[in-house]
């Protein structure tokens, strides 16, 4: 399936509405739009496997651009608009784009480092009709700068002649070094054509041509990207926020009589964490599926979340890299809290460092068997560390699995904080923390400490920072917060020290940048 079918068969209905402007996009359009984007690629020497990159916020021809990306046979590049400029030139250069889409509103990071894109040979602008003369675009345009608009203006609203499937390619998020792209195969088959783990998605989440999806975070990250193009190849519509907010993500859902949805826990815990009379003043009754992936979610803020929307709260765990997956419905769930699930795809296997498959129970590095290939981009050294001599692969996370084979992660390897040879794992702590009443966000990792080599460092964003305006008062809840701590934790694994932060450095898509946190504490003993 895809958008060109639907066009066939229910041209005005619309593919995706942006939430705040309301602004639709019917299939009709969706499918012309990225017939001439398809056709003006190839005008640009673009051909199949080549990349382009994507560099928009939520913009209202995000999915027109994917769209003639996919059917161009193309691999394409979505960047977050939250990097800064180095990260953007880097991500840029590194995928062997030839052609970058941006908009308006991001031109101006693009212009910053245009002449260190020597890659880049064209940078379209996404605009309707042409641009505004204030916005100062006009007097940047050039031959290898152009306006969209302008651009597909006369070119076929049919496909072109060689379409065929393209794929993403994402870059991970950047969280222990440099980010890498993740390279997935490219089938290059009919458009149409999917992979055994899209069935398997459109099955375990029931996506039919009926289904009303919320789409919460940021378009450049993988699941977004994912699951809304999953829709538009099965007929359904996205009503697609273009940027999060409690309040406003529950009044989309009475709004539309939204049937499925996908978030991550922090967007949970800020909608709990509103007042009764704002949060349950909105109807959710329509509701059939809420999907919740990318980061850990903490049993509490689950069992709440089951108790006001009921058991609609579903879960998966994967990666960018696609190689496993797992899944696990709300009934299975509540009794085993805490699971990420079963695979739905493959198998799962945990493996300690010597390489060696752990019993039940026992925890270890999470590998995939049967799940897609992939490698990281110009990278082999990477694509082959993250494999065994099996053929399992992993992404880096820790584990265990339990008597029915459900699987539940302990944390990332790389935030592992060893203290006096003792293995403690911060997610546990995360857990605990987010659940305090005056706690919004936390990040917990090691530091550097003399005696045991590291101890545990949590850096807390509190709901209101007028809780720590004094010294007096910031000494006393960090007090309440590491008694907290050791109320119910073992001591060795709780917080030595807290520190306050207004906030703390979480993209979107839920994923925290820790290393950017821990990096102050180690850089500053390093510097010593």
């Amino acid at each position: 399936m895809h958008p060109g079918i639907h066009a066939q068969k229910c041209p005005q209905k619309p593919a995706y509405i942006m939430a705040s402007s309301g602004e639709a996009v019917t299939y009709q359009q969706l499918d012309q739009l990225s017939n001439q984007t398809a056709h003006l690629f190839r005008r640009y020497g673009l051909q199949i496997k080549d990349g382009i990159v994507v560099y928009l916020e939520n913009h209202p021809r995000f999915f027109v651009i994917c769209w003639a990306a996919q059917r161009s046979g193309l691999y394409f590049t979505p960047i977050s608009t939250q990097f800064q400029a180095d990260e953007v030139r880097y991500i840029a250069d590194d995928c062997d784009a030839t052609v970058l889409v941006t908009s308006e509103q991001c031109w101006p990071l693009i212009k910053s480092i245009r002449k260190q894109l020597p890659k880049i040979e064209k940078v379209i602008i996404l605009s309707d009709s042409g641009v505004d003369t204030d916005s100062g675009v006009n007097s940047d345009l050039s031959d290898d700068v152009v306006i969209w608009s302008d651009a597909i203006t006369g070119l076929p609203q049919t496909p072109i002649s060689d379409e065929c499937e393209g794929a993403e390619m994402f870059y991970s998020s950047g969280t222990t070094g440099q980010p890498k792209g993740v390279k997935l195969p490219h089938n290059g088959g009919p458009l149409g054509t999917v992979a055994e783990m899209y069935k398997k998605r459109v099955e375990l989440h029931k996506v039919n041509n009926d289904v009303r999806y919320l789409s919460t975070a940021p378009l450049y990250h993988s699941a977004p990207v994912r699951y809304n193009m999953m829709m538009m190849r099965e007929g359904a519509t996205s009503i697609i926020l273009e940027k999060f907010d409690a309040e406003e993500a529950l009044r989309i859902i009475e709004k539309y009589q939204i049937t499925h949805s996908q978030w991550v826990p922090t967007m949970f815990v800020r909608m709990l964490k509103m007042p009764d009379e704002i949060r349950l003043k909105y109807d959710v009754s329509s509701l059939v599926m809420a999907i919740h992936a990318a980061a850990p979610c903490a049993i509490p803020i689950k069992e709440k979340m089951i108790a006001w929307w009921g058991p609609i709260v579903c879960e998966y765990y994967s990666g960018s890299e696609a190689n496993g997956a797992t899944a696990i419905s709300a009934e299975e769930w509540l009794s085993h809290k805490g699971s990420v699930g079963r695979p739905i795809m493959g198998g799962v296997h945990i493996v300690d460092d010597e390489g060696c498959e752990l019993e039940v129970g026992q925890e270890g590095n999470v590998y995939f068997s049967g799940g897609m290939e992939f490698q990281y981009h110009k990278d082999p050294e990477k694509t082959a560390a993250v494999r065994n001599e099996k053929g399992w692969s992993t992404i880096g996370d820790i584990g265990y699995l339990d008597t029915d084979g459900y699987l539940y992660l302990t944390d990332r390897k790389a935030f592992t904080i060893i203290s006096g040879g003792v293995n403690i794992y911060p997610q546990e702590v995360e857990n605990l923390l987010i659940n305090h009443p005056k706690v919004a966000d936390v990040a917990v990792f090691g530091v550097p400490n003399d005696e045991y080599g590291e101890e545990v460092k949590a850096v807390v964003q509190l709901m209101s920072m007028d809780l720590v305006n004094t010294d007096w008062l910031k000494t006393l809840l960090e007090k309440e917060l590491v008694d907290y701590c050791r109320e119910h934790l073992a001591h060795l694994k709780c917080p030595r020290s807290i520190d306050f932060e207004k906030e703390l450095p979480r993209h979107p898509t839920g994923k925290l940048y820790k290393r950017l946190l821990k990096d102050r504490y180690w850089t500053s003993v390093k510097k010593g």
